[in-house]
């Protein structure tokens, strides 16, 4: 591994300065360093790998030598979350909470999405500046919880929104990072609100089962409660689909609308195909590219068990491993004009490398809510794109490292209803 010299130091400062993101310095360091690379800040030396070979070993072949569990604040809000367990605990949770995610449930939430897609956009007046940051996570959030929890939630995003906003920011990286016993105030009465709020889901859906009211629902929640689950375990399962389940989605419908304010005539083109087609095919590699560009869980947090070897480089157990499905997919080496927005990559099949597009990770555990996540953006998206014209504001706009990769300051876009669908 090639050491990181003082000038390149200084470079990915630049670049840091420049972008307002920590993904500037690691493309420097990647380019100059290459795909194995440790983070050289004091009390905080990840190794950073990258590319498909990194990605296979990391998510399949050595998978049993990195462990998913770490000493941070996605452990602490998660708790015992399927997301955050090893071994046999996390494949008996997994095998729960598979059925109601399965391909083959998604076109009965078709309607479903669509209802709360038109709930949020009916609240929008001609002409408005709405953020479809802020639009999208209403959206998301309405839609994991119905479909999960069988919960509508649209007359509590008052009193959830803003515990979620900062259950979001508590596991969003920060100088925990750098000092993990910093003090953290500001959190505490907002998380407990958000425990609260799913235990009263639970309390009231075991209610209805006491009282012989069984409810006419085969969602997650009800699997979990089937399976035996404490309301603890329950919870976790609960929050961690909530937060990863609509953040995710959230970032991916915005980077979206992004991704068509910059390119005008791609989203001229998907209008025209949408207002003709009952599938657009431009619709899905619109989607493909904002993951590839964008892809919300952009980086794999790992905990080395046993050390492991990225060619002549070596990662040793007890450190932290990060693989990059950032720079895996802005990578020169497999795709061509990397950072260009070009659907049309995806128009006849990829050639690249197996994972090397891995925007919901690979392997046993790749995500549990990817073919949810993307049915529910085609959905989304087709809906809106029918039905309302947007136009961007040009305003600046740089990726957020968050729980997710957000835009932001947000996503500032004038709508309007279609002329040819006014009352």
């Amino acid at each position: 591994m090639k050491p990181i010299s003082p000038s390149l130091g200084r470079a990915a400062l630049l670049a840091l300065l420049k972008e307002r993101s920590p993904l500037g310095p690691l493309k420097v360091m990647a380019k100059h360093v290459g795909r194995f690379f440790q983070i050289p800040l004091p009390g905080f030396r990840p190794y950073v790998v990258f590319g498909p070979e990194a990605n296979r070993k990391v998510l399949v072949t050595e998978r049993e030598k990195v462990l998913w569990r770490n000493t941070d604040p996605v452990t602490d809000l998660l708790r015992r979350g399927v997301l955050i367990v090893d071994g046999e605990e996390h494949d008996r949770y997994r095998a729960l909470m598979e059925p109601p995610l399965h391909p083959s449930r998604l076109p009965a939430y078709t309607d479903m999405m669509i209802w709360q897609t038109e709930r949020v956009a009916s609240t929008w007046r001609d002409g408005d500046i709405v953020d479809m940051l802020v639009e999208s996570r209403k959206i998301a959030l309405l839609i994991i919880m119905q479909a999960l929890f069988s919960k509508d939630v649209w007359d509590d995003l008052p009193r959830i929104w803003t515990p979620i906003l900062k259950a979001i920011e508590y596991i969003s990286p920060g100088a925990w990072i750098l000092w993990r016993k910093i003090p953290r105030p500001g959190y505490k009465k907002h998380l407990r609100a958000l425990d609260d709020y799913l235990y009263q889901i639970i309390a009231s859906r075991r209610a209805s089962m006491t009282s012989y009211q069984l409810p006419a629902t085969n969602d997650l929640l009800q699997h979990l409660i089937d399976a035996g689950l404490t309301d603890d375990l329950i919870r976790d399962q609960m929050l961690t689909m909530l937060i990863a389940g609509h953040d995710t989605s959230t970032a991916l419908l915005a980077w979206t609308f992004v991704l068509l304010g910059e390119h005008p005539d791609i989203h001229q083109r998907l209008i025209e195909e949408l207002d003709t087609l009952d599938k657009s095919p431009l619709l899905d590699q619109v989607i493909k590219e904002s993951l590839r560009l964008y892809p919300p869980i952009h980086i794999g947090n790992r905990r080395v068990a046993e050390e492991m070897d990225f060619g002549d480089c070596k990662a040793p157990a007890g450190e932290r491993l990060f693989y990059s499905i950032y720079l895996t997919h802005r990578d020169p080496a497999i795709w061509e004009n990397p950072d260009s927005f070009c659907p049309e990559r995806f128009a006849h099949g990829r050639k690249t490398p197996p994972f090397s597009y891995v925007p919901f990770g690979g392997g046993p555990r790749a995500c549990i809510g990817g073919a949810f996540g993307q049915a529910e953006a085609r959905v989304v998206l087709s809906y809106l794109l029918r039905n309302y014209q947007f136009q961007f504001t040009h305003h600046p706009i740089h990726p957020h490292m968050g729980a997710t990769l957000e835009p932001r300051p947000g996503v500032r876009m004038r709508v309007s209803k279609r002329a040819e669908n006014r009352e």
